[in-house]
């Protein structure tokens, strides 16, 4: 079975990124968290004082210092699972605060930023045996991936979801605030200058809409095996 290359693309609030960790997990290859990779920059960002004081980032510093910026990948040993690392340290706790997550959208939203770290993915997957999910994997970093999935599901299921999470962490939420959010985002993003969210000309939709874990397991499975033994 040879290594491929896996683009997992789709909408918010797909459950992409738990989808891919686990595939990638059961098959032995690396997952990339590409949002992580933008939460290095931002984190960056914070500690080179490179933000306003009203929050807006410095983005004439940040293009003359975004060479400085190396962010990789390591399988942490005792939970099996990729952390980030910035400039060679170990920054995965940091890049998940609620600081870094209020300041990341301007970041993300750069377009020499986002050269910046597609140039850093295509790196990391040139000896394939990836696994990476976002919003323009397919169709902008790994354009010819062996297998491209694009996931969608209904903007009521997908707020539904959020909504149940949310709720589990012991936060008060509107579902109607949640499903107008859902909707707002899936605007932002099929509509944006930079690397716009669509599906891949050769890609494989997955509705994940009324499936379980497992039956969108055991299709991954499926689509990797054909994909794999091409």
């Amino acid at each position: 079975m040879k290594k491929i290359t896996i683009a997992i693309d789709g909408f918010s609030s797909c459950g992409k990124s738990t989808m891919a960790k686990d595939l990638a997990k059961e098959i032995g290859y690396i997952y990339i968290d590409s949002g992580a990779m933008y939460r290095a920059v931002t984190l960056f960002c914070i500690e080179n004082s490179l933000f306003t004081p009203d929050g807006e980032v410095d983005a004439e510093e940040l293009k003359k210092r975004i060479g400085e910026i190396n962010i990789s990948f390591q399988l942490n040993d005792k939970t099996s699972k990729p952390e980030t690392f910035l400039n060679g340290v170990n920054v995965e706790s940091r890049i998940r605060t609620m600081e870094v997550s209020s300041k990341v959208s301007p970041v993300a939203a750069l377009g020499f930023v986002r050269e910046a770290l597609v140039r850093q993915q295509q790196e990391m997957g040139r000896n394939k045996g990836i696994v990476m999910d976002g919003r323009d994997i397919g169709t902008v970093v790994f354009p010819d991936a062996e297998l491209k999935i694009f996931v969608t599901a209904s903007a009521e299921i997908r707020a539904k979801r959020r909504y149940d999470e949310l709720l589990e962490k012991g936060q008060e939420v509107s579902f109607e605030e949640i499903l107008k959010n859902v909707k707002e985002r899936d605007m932002i993003d099929q509509n944006r200058a930079v690397s716009p969210l669509r599906k891949a000309d050769d890609a494989i939709v997955l509705d994940n809409s009324n499936m379980s874990i497992s039956e969108q397991k055991s299709w991954l499975m499926n689509e990797f095996e054909k994909a794999a033994n091409v």
